[in-house]
């Protein structure tokens, strides 16, 4: 057997169905021949971003793997490793290595030596027989611990040598960890003494599936309950005692809690400074950090206790303790505390509510993200973000509901993000509805990638926010803007994601169609059913909803309620399968324009940015 052989084998042992990565690489091959997918990107970031998600959204338990070409294909990589290094996401990467005897001849790339800040285990293999031995190591890591990235580089030369058999190789454990039994007391003691506690859910929550615990503890202490962008869903955002979760713009109920708290327990969580997360306080209040990473200990706040271990092991024996100090005798302050947090949200919707629910033209962001939370199936839904203005649009108001079902980010931000992670969730979990949100800029950086979804039958929706221009740098780049338009761009991507056999949709006005107030099932989401209402297109739109969630095979991908289109001259009729023998549903790519389209239409640069001054008035205000 081969080296390249031997590693399929490998990742058919260790549970790996897809590989992920771009040519050449002797394992794509190989991996083929072992009845492992492969899937080819067309650039090696969005399938890193790919492989990414498919280990977020299965919490770890399946690793999401990516192979790419030595020399150009590796230093092409290496932007993808870092993001996922930066957010924990744990990820097995094969580069292909230049033959042995040019592997460290300059100016060849080498990855082991280049990807060791960014990886959490990096090792190039020099011997074919030591194969085994490798990525047993490597799976070893990935599986355990922090989650981060692992890397085992191949020089070419080794790939096609032999390695003994019979392959021993037997798949790794995933071992957990528990904290010190003597420091639990401690830290209970201390959440029953505060008067006002509150509960910081990161994304260690998530990779333990210890949703059900975390929940569990908040109603033994209520107290209220807010997450890092990474940690959102770990907590229901629909029930009481949860607070919503933000990036630079946060619900006005995180900050009013937060300032009011005198304990906060971050449970799976850094705790770091990042210009994309909520700001923490500082002073009057008092930290307890439980953490799987020592390194994170003390990083950036003070902290007044420490647990280290797996967090459902930290919730559960933290919930022992909490429970018998109460004696099964709540403080009884869960009403009042959940009405509170009712008030400020209320007070915060009730100001947002024009923007949310807006008709005006050109068409706001907010107005689009409220429609497709009041349309699409939220429990079966899986949605991301992308870096900028989206993220700081989306966090806030979109209301995660279920576990795993928002992908956040944010510790490095790299545009183009969301649609590999759109992507590699939906190749993990076909059965859901996989959203991503961004804007022009983004796009420009993977949207060739959207062909990847539609050859590999991924029919994600992918929504993008069309402001021709980058808004964000607007201020800082004032004269650059005036005197050479730099913050300019363009494109009519609706008819680039036709031009590549998917769906696009172009639309600068909101539809006017009411939020549903029931649900319809569909195999890949669900609507309400038809509202009703004088206005023709009202109804029609709602009717072009439920023709699309009700055609043969499911259509996961829509956002035709509140997109309307630009004109006759780019009205499409509604073409959908109709036969049971369609074998994937359609692409979806809807995009949304801000501004108005075409250059005797423009706005100025400083009018188009108002919508997005919305999100930075909103992150100064609360």
């Amino acid at each position: 057997m081969k080296a390249a052989a031997a590693v399929a084998e490998i990742l058919k042992r260790e549970g790996v169905e897809f590989l992920i990565g771009y040519p050449v690489n002797a394992i794509i091959e190989a991996s083929a021949r072992a009845d492992i997918r492969t899937i080819i990107v067309r650039q090696e970031r969005t399938g890193l971003h790919m492989a990414d998600a498919v280990s977020r959204v299965c919490s770890g338990q399946n690793v999401g793997v990516f192979a790419m070409q030595h020399g150009p294909g590796t230093e092409n990589a290496f932007g993808g490793v870092a993001q996922a290094y930066g957010d924990s996401s744990p990820i097995v990467v094969l580069p292909g290595g230049y033959p042995r005897r040019l592997i460290n001849v300059p100016p060849n790339f080498n990855a082991f030596l280049n990807f060791q800040r960014v990886t959490k285990w990096c090792e190039q293999v020099t011997m074919a027989d030591a194969v085994p031995d490798a990525m047993r190591r490597a799976f070893t890591q990935v599986r355990n611990g922090r989650p981060r990235p692992v890397l085992v580089e191949i020089p070419a030369d080794v790939m096609t040598e032999d390695v003994p058999q019979p392959l021993n190789y037997t798949p790794v454990p995933r071992a957990r960890y528990a904290p010190d039994p003597r420091a639990v007391p401690e830290l209970a003691d201390r959440h029953g003494k505060a008067e006002n506690p509150l509960i910081y859910a990161g994304q260690g929550v998530h990779y333990a599936r210890a949703w059900a615990s975390l929940k569990e503890l908040a109603e033994l202490l209520e107290a209220p309950v807010t997450s890092s962008l990474e940690g959102k869903s770990a907590f229901p955002e629909d029930h009481p005692l949860s607070l919503g979760a933000g990036s630079r713009a946060i619900p006005k109920a995180v900050r009013h809690f937060l300032n009011k708290a005198d304990v906060i327990f971050g449970i799976g969580c850094s705790f770091g400074t990042t210009n994309y997360g909520v700001r923490l306080p500082r002073e009057n209040v008092a930290y307890i950090q439980a953490t799987l990473d020592p390194a994170d200990l003390n990083k950036e706040l003070p902290i007044e206790h420490a647990l280290l271990g797996d967090a459902e092991l930290t919730l559960r024996a933290l919930i022992d303790e909490v429970r018998n100090r109460l004696k099964g005798q709540p403080r009884g302050r869960a009403a009042q505390i959940a009405a509170e947090i009712k008030g400020v949200r209320d007070e915060w919707l009730a100001e947002w509510k024009p923007k949310l629910t807006s008709n005006d033209t050109p068409l706001s962001p907010y107005r689009v993200i409220w429609d497709l939370m009041h349309t699409v199936d939220m429990d079966n839904t899986i949605i991301t973000h992308d870096a900028g203005s989206p993220r700081d649009q989306l966090a806030p108001f979109w209301r995660a509901t279920a576990p795993l079902s928002y992908i956040g980010w944010g510790k490095t931000t790299q545009l183009g993000y969301g649609l590999g992670l759109a992507m590699g969730a939906k190749l993990a979990r076909p059965d859901k509805l996989c959203i991503n949100v961004w804007g022009d800029a983004a796009i420009g950086f993977t949207g060739m990638d959207f062909e990847t979804a539609v050859r590999e039958r991924l029919p994600i929706l992918s929504i993008l926010f069309n402001n021709f221009s980058t808004a964000i740098e607007l201020k800082v780049m004032e004269v650059a803007t005036e005197k050479y338009r730099s913050t300019d761009i363009s494109g009519n991507y609706a008819d680039m994601a036709k031009a590549f056999g998917g769906y696009g949709e172009r639309s600068p006005i909101p539809a006017r169609s009411k939020p549903p107030s029931a649900a319809a099932s569909s195999r890949h989401g669900k609507v309400a059913p038809p509202c009703s209402s004088s206005s023709p297109r009202r109804r029609s739109r709602r009717r072009t909803i439920e023709r699309r969630l009700a055609a043969p095979q499911g259509l996961a991908t829509f956002l035709g309620f509140s997109l309307t289109r630009t004109g006759a001259e780019q009205r499409r009729s509604a073409r959908y399968p109709t036969s049971d023998a369609t074998p994937f549903p359609p692409f979806r790519f809807a995009v949304i324009s801000v501004t108005r389209q075409g250059a005797a239409q423009r706005r100025s640069a400083h009018k188009a940015h108002n919508w997005h001054r919305h999100s930075t008035e909103h992150h100064r205000r609360w």
